[in-house]
């Protein structure tokens, strides 16, 4: 029998995981500038941290969900999205305690899984890079993110960017806009997909971010969430675009965005990219925005907190589209042996090399010294150094520069003592 991999997975091979450590690395160094620092919290949680956070009625709970009970009867679920866990943690651990500098921030990166129809660039176990900062309500954070957003994606050449922007308000904001909509949408019941049906009765504004060609028809002159902005809501809003308009970052506001999660407050964002990778289409990469009142909900203080999370995948395929420079580093060093006698004297040699900080290589299919020159090749090694008897008797071997073909014999007790010098001197 014959074993595959899961529908909706895929397996990440040696030649495209450099390419995943690249992007991790970078978003790791532009994080860490900004002084977010790495979380990890659990690949499942309890259902209820889900349910909680993103709301009965968004499609993650009701649909895309993969939740079990375990041995001992627990409700637990994979997780589907990044904050909830972060959420949970931050409020377990006490991270909001008066000995924390404020804003507490943090980025993780990691698998996550829904069950939704696979498709490129989206995976039933997908990857996530995120951040969160919590403890501050400032505009200038909301600001601060986005540009790190920006930034980051600049960083990895991505081309094509835009950032859109809108604001959902706070609580009274919400209820007065929550009545107005569905006073709007209520004589369109009828016409509207099963979805928004059900969505009318429990978060109309889910309805704004519907796929069905004829909702959208019917939203387009729906009143707008904008207009109902409470003067403390509408001045941070006004804060967030001066800010992003000082940096020289350039947005646009849609008004109909609502992101797919229930916790969303005020400030909520997108970074679209269009590119021959999406086929020319547009389509979101990184996302996110405020959740303030997601700390209470999780039996934490009254804090705020906003965040964002990117699609690893769909970001690969934007590198491999704009970037196709990342590619494995060559091999620093290969050792050939020239007989089986000098077995323990060669692999003393490539420890010290490695020991050193450089990689390095041997074979172990017992090649001839030929073979052992075509494998050095393939691996792109920068240098081969020969280990013989003769050589060794004289404590010295030959290092072949592959690329200029210049070779020099070195000392044994130097490589074995400061190879970072010999290196050094090769390199000239």
């Amino acid at each position: 029998m014959r074993y595959q991999k899961p529908k909706g997975t895929a397996d990440i091979l040696p030649s495209d995981s450099k390419k995943w450590q690249f992007v991790e690395q970078t978003a790791q160094d532009v994080f860490e500038s900004y002084n977010f620092h790495e979380i990890r919290t659990p690949i499942f949680e309890s259902y209820d941290v889900f349910e909680r956070s993103s709301g009965e009625s968004s499609d993650v709970v009701s649909k895309e969900m993969y939740d079990f009970y375990d041995k001992g009867e627990r409700h637990i679920a994979l997780r589907p999205e990044g904050t909830a866990g972060v959420v949970r943690a931050y409020v377990e651990n006490k991270l909001f305690g008066p000995e924390q500098v404020k804003p507490y921030k943090v980025y993780y990166h990691g698998p996550m899984f829904r069950y939704e129809r696979p498709q490129s660039g989206r995976q039933r176990q997908f990857h996530q890079i995120g951040v969160e900062a919590f403890g501050s309500t400032s505009p200038q954070l909301d600001v601060e993110v986005m540009a790190m957003a920006e930034q980051l994606l600049s960083k990895l050449q991505i081309n094509g960017m835009k950032l859109v922007i809108n604001s959902l308000g706070d609580a009274k904001t919400r209820e007065d806009y929550h009545q107005a909509l569905v006073d709007y949408l209520t004589p369109f019941e009828g016409e509207l997909s099963e979805d928004s049906k059900r969505r009318l009765g429990t978060n109309p504004l889910r309805i704004l971010d519907s796929k069905d060609q004829h909702d959208q028809e019917i939203v387009q002159n729906a009143p707008t969430i904008l207009d109902f902005l409470t003067p403390e809501s509408e001045a941070h809003f006004e804060a967030v675009k001066d800010g992003l308009s000082a940096l020289g970052i350039d947005f646009d506001v849609d008004h109909t965005m609502v992101r797919g999660l229930d916790y969303y407050t005020d400030t909520i964002f997108e970074i679209m990219v269009t590119s021959p990778a999406f086929n020319n289409s547009e389509m979101t990469v990184i996302a996110g925005g405020r959740y303030d009142g997601l700390v209470k909900e999780f039996g934490g203080p009254e804090e705020a907190g906003i965040g964002f999370g990117i699609g690893v995948e769909r970001l690969l395929l934007l590198l491999a589209q704009d970037n196709d420079e990342v590619t494995p580093a060559p091999l620093d060093c290969y050792v050939v042996k020239t007989s089986d006698n000098v077995t323990t004297p060669a692999f003393e040699i490539l420890q010290s090399i490695r020991r050193a900080g450089f990689s390095a290589d041997q074979d172990y299919l017992d090649r001839k010294v030929k073979g052992q020159f075509k494998n050095a090749d393939r691996l792109q090694a920068r240098f081969v150094i020969t280990v013989g008897e003769s050589e060794l008797a004289q404590q010295q071997v030959p290092i072949k520069n592959m690329a200029t073909g210049v070779q020099v014999d070195v000392p044994v007790e130097e490589i074995k003592h400061d190879f970072k010098a010999v290196m050094a001197k090769l390199s000239e």
